[in-house]
């Protein structure tokens, strides 16, 4: 059997002239100068792909505060573990984040840095003999946290917050991002899944205490997000499946209440790999009625530091350019 080949003498060929490029060499990057800054260095990055939608969620946060628009973060465990939380707790004090929601992980993370002063066991090695997640302090202290907020009719990261905050020693004080947005006012609400968190298997976890307090956090996060409404916006920071769901159904209630708002609103997922629930319950369905969706890939301690730097970075002298 003879196989057909193409005739390449054939092909119609257009001049460059004609052809639109999307790269051309004002977009590309800018070596060092004299002027070393980390503005400087934000403003050398290509204008392309990536390094364009970074500045373009740091101008966005910057016009946000600015605006007095809601700016929600949610958490997964990891960025605190990497040690964020100074991080982000300088965008709550600076105005900047308006409310933060944790799944249960980084709440945990956490407390165990205000508190101990260290977090992050070995999860190998205490799962093969049993003692992984039995720390009896962290349980000890954190399930009894949650009693007294569910008697106080408070939510639950109001009342790990208070906890901490009356504790007799915090090596980790300024390590917290609880602490921080109860200095600053800020609502922190935390999201747990029962049965994902060491503090679940101790013997003081209270099943109903934690349904009531995780209730009204979800409440609290349904209630917040109508300030994101017209210029505000929601990040995703490492949470794969928790926060997305979330996010979505308080949305849902959002809109039920505010007749479809809020809506054009940024809403920008980082993380160290894709995932489904972020790119759609965060990213792409909640812009379809207005705003910007975007998705950052890449390790949370390059990341999101890169983000904050840029953000206070845009505050201080007006912009990213």
């Amino acid at each position: 059997m003879t196989a057909h080949e193409a005739d390449l003498s054939r092909v119609r060929t257009v001049p460059i002239a004609g052809r639109s490029n999307k790269v051309e060499p004002s977009l590309l990057a800018k070596l060092p100068a004299d002027d070393r800054s980390f503005a400087a260095f934000l403003a050398a990055l290509p204008d392309i792909l990536a390094a364009r939608d970074l500045r373009k969620v740091i101008d966005h946060l910057a016009r946000a505060a600015e605006r007095q628009r809601g700016v929600v973060a949610m958490l997964g465990g990891h960025v605190i573990k990497v040690g964020l939380g100074p991080l982000l707790a300088e965008l709550v004090g600076s105005g900047v984040i308006t409310h933060v929601a944790m799944n249960g992980a980084a709440a945990i993370h956490d407390y165990e840095l205000a508190a101990f002063g260290g977090t992050s066991e070995d999860v190998a090695a205490g799962l093969a003999d049993g003692t992984f997640g039995m720390v009896e302090e962290t349980g000890a202290e954190m399930n009894a946290a949650i009693v007294a907020a569910a008697a106080a009719e408070a939510g639950l990261g109001e009342g790990i917050a208070t906890a901490l905050a009356t504790r007799d020693r915090l090596p980790g004080r300024e390590a917290s991002l609880l602490l921080a947005c109860r200095t600053h006012g800020v609502p922190v609400t935390v999201h747990p899944t029962i049965g994902a968190d060491i503090i679940h298997q101790h013997p003081q976890f209270d099943g109903a205490a934690l349904g009531d307090t995780a209730a009204r956090d979800f409440r609290r996060l349904a209630g917040a997000l109508p300030g994101i409404h017209d210029g505000g916006a929601v990040l995703n920071l490492g949470s794969a499946v928790t926060m997305p769901e979330v996010f979505l159904k308080a949305l849902t209630i959002a809109r039920n209440l505010g007749e479809g708002r809020p809506h054009d609103f940024l809403a920008a997922d980082f993380d160290m790999v894709r995932h489904y629930r972020p790119r759609v319950n965060v990213v792409e369905r909640p812009t379809q009625a207005g705003g910007i969706g975007l998705q950052f890939t890449g390790h949370h301690e390059i990341m999101l530091p890169l983000l904050v730097w840029g953000v206070l970075e845009a505050r201080s002298v007006g912009g990213t350019g």
